[in-house]
């Protein structure tokens, strides 16, 4: 006699939708609350209504910080995904013995704590005996850059921190995705004459779509949460000109330093979501045809 799970099948998402309640949905509904009120964390507080978000909008700083992490975001996605695609290809192809040992080495970065990162990026952009100017900058007879201080460079550093840390791991996702795919459509390909490379590029790629998708969603998430890097690096400010005020950034002074406006930051956090939905959405866009199923690669 065949026995049913008590409850039906809807009980086993219970667990999913408890955590989501307490973790997400409940956290968020008081930080609207907050928002709508003023910006006393202790003691009794008032309504303001959309005060705190006028006050947000209307501050120059809002905007840059706005800038600089949607800068920071588009230029980290548009290295790590192409880096990343090629790696995968590689490991792939070229080094299948070794692909344990060097999926451990490209993945390290990922797991390594943010603030540990961060402490070993201070020796790699610390001015002119920095690693950086040292190995790439000096050798070619170029003048030392400085990358904590110098504006024009300040955000070219936090972008290429996200880089060396996330560009291992997103090659790891690819590479699995790619050992999940069908082996027929690369030996149909090979069967017509095709190289790896026009397999991999013509074939494979596209029907990485879903998951490109998610490391594009993923990266831009992490992108607009990134604060251990830029605080590290460049201390409880946005750096000369505040040329690396990330939006984290600039909700932590807002929140603590030095006006303790909690109201305001909260509205600061709750501003970025529309904006973060525009970019998904273009994201699903772009991609939404890539490795639909029935759509059949072309050679």
């Amino acid at each position: 006699m065949k026995r049913s799970w008590p409850g039906g099948p809807v009980s086993l998402l219970l667990p999913f939708f408890a955590c989501f309640l307490l973790f997400w949905a409940i956290p968020l509904l008081d930080g609207v609350r907050i928002s709508l009120h003023s910006n006393e964390i202790a003691g009794p507080t008032h309504f303001v209504g959309l005060d705190n978000y006028r006050a947000v909008l209307s501050d120059p700083r809002h905007g840059t910080a706005l800038k600089n992490t949607t800068l920071y975001t588009l230029a980290s996605l548009g290295l790590i995904l192409p880096l990343s695609l090629c790696l995968a290809f590689i490991l792939k192809t070229a080094f299948k013995r070794l692909r344990p040992i060097l999926s451990f080495l490209l993945l390290l970065p990922a797991i390594t704590p943010p603030v540990v990162l961060g402490t070993l990026f201070l020796l790699v952009f610390h001015g002119r005996e920095g690693l950086l100017n040292q190995f790439f900058v000096l050798p070619f007879g170029f003048k030392a850059i400085n990358w904590l201080k110098d504006p024009d460079w300040i955000l070219c550093g936090l972008v290429l921190q996200s880089v060396w840390r996330w560009t291992g791991f997103v090659t790891f996702f690819l590479l699995c995705g790619l050992e999940g795919l069908p082996k027929t459509y690369e030996e149909s390909s090979s069967l017509e004459g095709a190289r790896p490379w026009q397999t991999y590029w013509r074939i494979q790629v596209p029907l990485l779509g879903p998951m490109i998708l998610f490391v594009m969603a993923y990266l831009l998430v992490d992108s607009f949460a990134m604060f251990s890097g830029a605080y590290t690096i460049l201390g409880n400010s946005g750096g000369t000109n505040d040329a690396g005020l990330m939006m984290v950034t600039y909700t932590y002074q807002t929140a603590f330093a030095p006006f303790n406006a909690f109201g305001r930051a909260t509205a600061i956090s709750l501003s970025l979501l529309p904006w973060m939905f525009l970019l998904l959405g273009f994201g699903y866009l772009t991609f939404k045809s890539v490795g639909r199923p029935g759509r059949e690669p072309v050679l």
